[in-house]
Order: structure tokens, then sequence, then C-alpha cells
């Protein structure tokens, strides 16, 4: 077994060192014998295969009295499938070095495989059980129910969690959005066997299936794997509409009392589609403000010049039926007006005046450089092709992206500067913050 995980782990880092970049990686385009398509990235410098998957439909599928099924059926996909039981299907796994893993979005379920060339096809075979075999025996079903459980429990006197919680319920109040992915401490008791196998029937389909290979692996071998895997599932999926949503509650503040040794700030309004023409122009706009570099203007004042926080950011995050720009801090109690006044007022200059030419300059070269961070292992890989055709940006969006940043001028930049952040933002803050009062509804 330690040979296994070391001889794993030294693929890994050879393929750091081998990872091409972006501008001169060949994806291929490839459908399998039974019609399932994919791209394909072949790298031979290192024998492993990285597979990334999602399915349409993640939390938002749901029923709305049994939040956390999804996620409570993602954490079961391993505890046996088949006519493996638990014990069994996580030593098959571990005596071969084979990574399995499953993760539920608001939008998406999503998945990923690793796996030494030599065990590639038994790898397959394991995921090919777990999505169309899954056992939700009654052991392992409780247990899984009984670990979310406790960690719903923690979370109920988590500063972070209760901000983000009451942020998400506010925006998107009676919205599929505004649900906890995780589920509730009423929910997830009364989630039943019945209720996961539900999620799986509905959700694990081939229609809206979007897969990426990474590896030593041709484009016939690709197929043949991906049809071990996913020619069985049915051919179509029976999901649940989900309506169009703009973020509510924005010119609101509520304050959540909780004696805690620092305040926690949420904060957000509405977003840019990601097919939106100027989504490029705000993705800098916002990297620019607070998009988690030590050069924003929101660490520079927060951070930097008055020490009120140790960190500060903000993000565009976009789902299928919203999109929305969001972000969050922690500060003393004392300071927590404070902190929020620079916020909201770093937020309002950049609306009414945005950005300088020389900001803009060095954030368009920072963000064509650091893109190939996210390119450096074949996971890594895998998971950036799957959401680029999630997405639908395009099979050369790697090699156009560049292109995409330096077309954006600084007119465009003030424009949609005005346009993301004109609109006010939501806040929740949860402490003892000296000061702040909740806002009228």
């Amino acid at each position: 077994m330690m040979r296994l995980v070391a001889a794993l782990s030294a693929a890994a880092f050879a393929f750091l060192a081998a990872a091409p970049a972006a501008s001169a990686m060949n994806i291929e385009k490839i459908v399998s014998p039974s019609g399932i398509e994919a791209w394909l990235v072949r790298e031979q410098a290192v024998p492993l295969v990285a597979l990334n998957y999602a399915f349409r439909g993640g939390s938002s599928q749901d029923p709305a009295e049994k939040a956390g099924a999804a996620t409570l059926a993602a954490s079961l996909l391993d505890e046996g499938a088949g006519d493996l039981d638990a014990k069994a299907f996580q030593e098959r796994m571990e005596s071969r070095a084979i990574e399995l893993s499953f993760q539920v979005g608001r939008d998406e379920f999503h998945g990923s495989l690793r796996a030494l060339n030599e065990n590639r096809e038994e790898a397959f075979d394991l995921l090919r059980l777990a999505l169309t075999a899954p056992r939700f025996d009654a052991e392992a079903v409780e247990r899984m129910r009984r670990q979310t459980i406790a960690g719903l429990q923690r979370e109920t006197s988590n500063p972070n969690n209760i901000a983000s919680r009451r942020w998400w319920q506010t925006a998107f109040p009676n919205h599929p959005y505004g649900r906890e992915s995780k589920g509730t401490l009423e929910s997830v008791p009364t989630i039943a066997v019945a209720d996961l196998r539900d999620y799986v029937r509905r959700v694990f389909a081939r229609n809206e299936l979007t897969i990426s290979i990474v590896g030593d692996v041709d484009a016939k071998t690709a197929g043949e794997l991906i049809d071990r895997a996913f020619a069985k599932l049915p051919a179509k999926n029976d999901l649940k509409p989900v309506a169009d949503a703009k973020p509510a509650g924005l010119g609101r503040r509520i304050v959540v009392n909780l004696d805690v040794p620092q305040a926690v700030l949420t904060f957000g309004g509405q977003g840019i589609a990601r097919n939106d023409p100027d989504f490029m122009a705000g993705y800098i706009i916002n990297h620019i403000l607070g998009g988690g570099s030590f050069s924003s203007r929101l660490y520079k004042e927060v951070r930097e010049k008055r020490g009120l926080a140790y960190g500060v950011s903000n993000n565009l995050v976009w789902f299928k039926n919203a999109a929305i720009v969001m972000g969050g801090t922690a500060t003393r109690a004392d300071r927590t007006g404070e902190t929020l006044s620079i916020i909201e007022a770093e937020t309002r200059r950049m609306a009414e005046e945005g950005p300088t030419a020389d900001e803009l300059a060095a954030a368009k070269s920072y963000l064509k450089g650091a893109y190939a961070l996210s390119l450096d292992t074949s996971s890594k890989i895998a998971s950036q092709l799957t959401q680029i055709q999630i997405d639908r940006l395009g099979i050369d969006y790697m090699q156009r992206r560049s292109a995409m940043i330096d077309a954006v001028t600084l007119d465009d930049a003030k424009r949609v500067a005005k346009r993301l952040f004109g609109g006010g933002m939501l806040v929740t803050v949860v402490g003892r913050p000296k000061g702040l009062e909740s806002t009228p509804e």
C-alpha cells in the first residue's frame, strides 16, 4: 500500500513539472462508443488518469422539506455499492490507491477519480457501481446522518456559518439557492433512503453529463473507460425546474447577536452572469476591489492601513439561474462599524469612479499570470475543463482568455464597475458589534 501511495504521489509531483501551459494544451473532443462526449488532454509524462465530471442537478433538486438529501447521498456513494458493502468498497479503493470523491453544488453534482494506469479499469468499475448501484445500507446511512447532524450542531455556534446561512436565506427566500446544501437539524433526520434513491434516479443520467479526462490515455481507451463508468446510466434525467432569481434584501443590514470575540461580516449583491458580455470586465473590477490578492483596495484599506482584519475579499459567484458578488471578513467587535463603513465606502467609490489605468493594467497582468496556478496538476486541469464546459465557453477558451482580458478597456471597466457595485449590498453581521444594529426590512 505504501508503495502505491508513493507511486501516486511521485506521479503527481512529476506532473507539476510536466503540466502543459494553457496556451500549449491540446484539448481533444472525443465521443465514447455509446455516444457520450468528453474532453481529453493526453499527458504521457505520468502513468495516471484523472477524471472530473458533473451531472446537472445539485442541491437545488432537494425537496424543500428534505434539504440535504443530495449531500447525504453524495456522502454514501462510496459506502457500499453493488455486491460490495462499505468495508469491502473502501478496502478495494485503498488497496489499489484509487481516489473517488463526490461533491454537491447548487446546480451540479460533481465527482472525480484518480488512479494509476494499472488500476484504472477497476477504478472506473468502482465508479460505475457507486453511480448505478449505491447500496444505502441502513448502518452506513445512519452513520453518515449522525456525522452530518454533528456538523450542523457545531455550526449553530459558528459565526461564519451563521452569517453565511442568514445571508443566503435572506437573499433567496423561498428559492432553492436560499436553502442550506448540507440541510438543517430539522430536515436531515427526515431524509429516508427512498429520498436518496429518488435523487440518484432523477439526477444521474447521460443527457446533461459533463466529462473531462487528463492523463496517459489515448482517445480510444478514454472512450472505453467513459462507457465503463457511465454507459449504463439512464439516457435522460428528470429535473425539477429552478426559477431565475436575483438577490433580495439589497440595502439591508442584519445583525445576529452571538457571544464571540470577533464579529463576522458577510456582504454581497447582484453579480454578472457567466455568459454576459460584461463578465470579463466585471471579473477584473472585482479583483481590483477585493478579489483576494494583497493589492486589492479592500485589503489595503482594511488590513494594511488600519489593521482591522486579517483578511477581506469578495468574489463573483454564478449559477445557472442567478449571479452574485459576495465577500466577507472578521474584525474586533468594537471596530465592526468602522470596518463595514470602509467596505461600503470603497464599494461606492469603485461604482462611482471605477479603477485607475494603473490598477487595470496591474490586474490584467496578475489575472493572466495567476491562471497557470489552476492548471498545475492533472486533477486541476480536469476540473477546469469541466467548468469551462458547464459554462459553455468553448474548447479554445484557455487560448482566448488572455486576449479577452486584454480587450477590456478603461471605459469598459468604469461602466461595468457602476453596473456591478452600484446596486447596494445585503450585509449580515454575527457577533456583538458595537454601534451596529439591524436595519428595517
